[in-house]
């Protein structure tokens, strides 16, 4: 079982001979980006899935992916897991594996910080008449290749 946080660093797709089929669906309200982990780690986008739209998938067991808000780079869960490891069909389902993609319960800061971060351009942050860490965080944009130990991808 992958870990559910993307911060251990440690995920990569590996070889499997297990095929399955999955129907992501965009239960949010937003537009959700598809990222595959590679067999290196480095997270490779399978595109956009609209809202209430559908990413039909060809994938492997062992092969970890991730969503994001489209926008803004927002955390999404898949099936409320923040790491979707595909998993196999059963006889009791039908052939391909259904997939829900909603928004997780952020807090009341995380809120405000993306509603912030919407309204406020990023060098106004300094203007606005609030605590300075709370400005650091704001400059904190979600960013999913630092969120893997990953540098900028050449």
């Amino acid at each position: 079982r992958a870990e559910q946080h993307v911060e251990n660093k440690t995920l990569w797709s590996v070889n499997s001979d297990v095929e399955t089929h999955v129907n992501f669906i965009n239960q949010s309200k937003q537009s959700a980006r598809a990222w595959w982990l590679d067999f290196s780690g480095h997270p490779v986008s399978y595109g956009d899935i609209r809202t209430s739209g559908l990413l039909r998938m060809n994938t492997f067991l062992t092969h970890p992916w991730l969503f994001r808000a489209s926008r803004n780079g927002a955390k999404l869960l898949a099936n409320q897991q923040e790491v979707y490891l595909p998993a196999a069909a059963t006889e009791y389902e039908e052939e391909y594996v259904i997939v829900s993609l909603c928004v997780p319960v952020y807090s009341l800061q995380e809120c405000c910080l993306m509603l912030i971060r919407n309204l406020v351009e990023e060098e106004d942050y300094d203007r606005l008449d609030i605590p300075e860490s709370l400005k650091t965080d704001l400059r904190q944009q979600p960013d999913l290749l630092k969120e893997l130990g990953i540098g900028v991808l050449t």
